[in-house]
């Protein structure tokens, strides 16, 4: 832990590995949701027992790991709740995520014991006035919030030399596979449920933050439609491109996470009009073995961040995937390009317009707050000056800087919006529509910033290991409101290759 933090994210625990007999794993060690209640209905197990697990499994990995930033002190209360609730209600009246310990990346707030910091010192003992959104949403569930996750600071957006996965509160975060480099802003939610310290976890994005850590720590995330999940009560960067969605092991796990947090919250107003996008009877009927029969699905290979070019036994793994999506019954459309791609990454449009965003964003945040420390963007980069040794100032501010130089949104940034909505339109909607495409499928994150500045879904799947044995996934990526298809498209996939393993951990 280093200097700022006030509450430890280890928690003894006297659980032992608990062996659940019948249910086709021998402990709770990457048990499914599924796996979980159905334990729970059989009696076999207890969600005091799967906080008590949790609790071990962070105390052991997390001192090198730096997955979890904090331990809800009420956790074992809440299960024993949850116990008492199931031994109390009829069989099958429960939500499929109750008595489920959860984490939720710490710019998510919870108003609770634990704090909201974003991984900064500056917000130690800040009061935020309700949970988020989301959480609420969660707690009608009866899931259990188990703690906060770690991320990289700002959720990466202090500095461009801030390394991901550090925060000035947790330190680095690991990548399990690697101990190297868990990629951000998400890494804490993609740590912890890679290595097995939580079920299931709750990440943020902007511009590529879950489907980075997710393809990085083989794991699976959903980057929902801007707006299909609220945004209130997050630390925030922009509203036109913040999400948040689910990182968890499995497909069908982080469907009934979404199926849990999406919908109308009258605090975040896009929530009201994006909700026509919910399909009546939620997300998990998407759940096909069959999901990719008939699938039209693009490829483009021409891309500045295709990090694969040089790696054979990568673009070898990647060739035997489309392979599979083919005898599965997708149509692939290869060798697609995106108009305008190369001006997508190296213009200033997206910065332009996010350091304006940010700075109007985190003001009014820190105005909501019930009591903080600091109140404004200005008093953040006094704060870092001040504990510069604490913050690790040698990592810079740059963005904060830049952020607060702006005055509202200007000329250059109407400009730049307008760019952007100009690139989105000519280059992936275009792609989408005229080949009639169902996704989108590429490695990795290539196309997350495509998919960011325009507000678009996409989700990640385990693909495999590039040739240093580092994982990486499969994003399949669509038009706003196309998580049903996405959701058919990837479970398939995964069922027809269950590429993810555990770390050696």
């Amino acid at each position: 832990m280093e200097g700022c933090s006030c509450s430890s994210a280890s928690a003894s625990s006297s659980a032992q590995a608990i062996e659940v007999e019948g249910l086709g794993f021998s402990s709770i060690r990457e048990a499914t949701v599924h796996d979980i209640q159905l334990a729970f209905k059989q009696n076999q197990l207890t969600s005091r027992e799967l906080v008590e697990f949790y609790l071990k499994e962070i105390e052991r990995l997390n001192p090198v790991l730096k997955g979890v930033l904090e331990v809800n002190p009420d956790a074992l209360d809440l299960a024993d709740q949850a116990d008492h609730e199931r031994n109390a209600k009829a069989p099958g009246s429960l939500s499929m995520l109750h008595g489920v310990p959860i984490l939720v990346k710490d710019n998510i707030a919870t108003k609770d014991k634990l704090n909201t910091t974003a991984g900064s010192c500056a917000l130690l003992g800040s009061v935020v006035p309700r949970d988020a959104g989301v959480v609420t949403k969660l707690r009608e569930t009866g899931a259990i919030i188990l703690g906060k996750a770690s991320l990289s600071e700002w959720s990466h957006y202090r500095s461009h030399g801030v390394p991901s996965g550090w925060n000035a509160r947790n330190g680095q975060g690991k990548n399990p596979y690697t101990m190297g480099d868990p990629c951000g802003s998400s890494s804490g939610p993609a740590i912890s449920v890679a290595a097995n310290m939580a079920a299931v976890s709750l990440g943020t994005e902007t511009d590529g933050s879950i489907l980075c850590p997710c393809s990085c720590n083989l794991v699976v995330g959903i980057k929902p439609t801007v707006g299909l999940t609220s945004r209130a009560g997050v630390i925030p960067i922009s509203q036109r491109q913040d999400t948040v969605g689910p990182i968890c092991r499995t497909v069908a796990d982080a469907v009934h996470v979404l199926d849990a947090i999406v919908g109308i919250d009258h605090n975040d107003n896009a929530t009201i009009e994006t909700s026509q996008y919910i399909p009546k009877g939620g997300y998990a009927q998407f759940l096909r073995a069959d999901g990719l029969r008939g699938m039209k699905l693009g490829i483009v290979r021409e891309n500045p961040e295709y990090y694969f070019k040089n790696d054979t036994i990568a673009k070898q793994t990647i060739e035997q995937h489309f392979n599979t999506l083919r005898e599965r019954g997708a149509i692939l459309v290869d060798n697609l390009k995106i108009a305008n791609l190369d001006e997508i990454y190296s213009s200033s449009n997206e910065e332009t317009a996010l350091v304006a965003e940010f700075k109007i964003c985190i003001n009014a945040y820190l105005k909501e707050l019930v009591d903080a420390p600091v109140h404004s963007l200005t008093d953040l980069i006094a704060f870092n000056k001040e504990n510069s040794e604490l913050e690790r100032l040698d990592y810079g501010q740059d963005l904060f800087i830049k952020a607060e130089a702006t005055n509202g949104i200007g000329n250059a940034e109407k400009e730049a919006l307008a760019n952007l909505e100009k690139l989105t339109r000519e280059g992936f909607v275009e792609l989408m529509t005229k080949n009639k495409l169902d996704a989108l499928v590429t490695p990795g994150n290539s196309v997350s910033c495509v998919l960011a500045i325009g507000g678009f879904p996409g989700v990640i799947v385990p693909a495999g290991y590039d040739s240093k044995g580092k994982p990486f996934g499969l994003c399949f990526g669509g038009l706003k409101g196309s998580e049903p298809k996405l959701i058919e498209i990837a479970y398939s996939f995964e069922q027809a290759t269950k590429i993810r393993k555990p770390p050696k951990v």
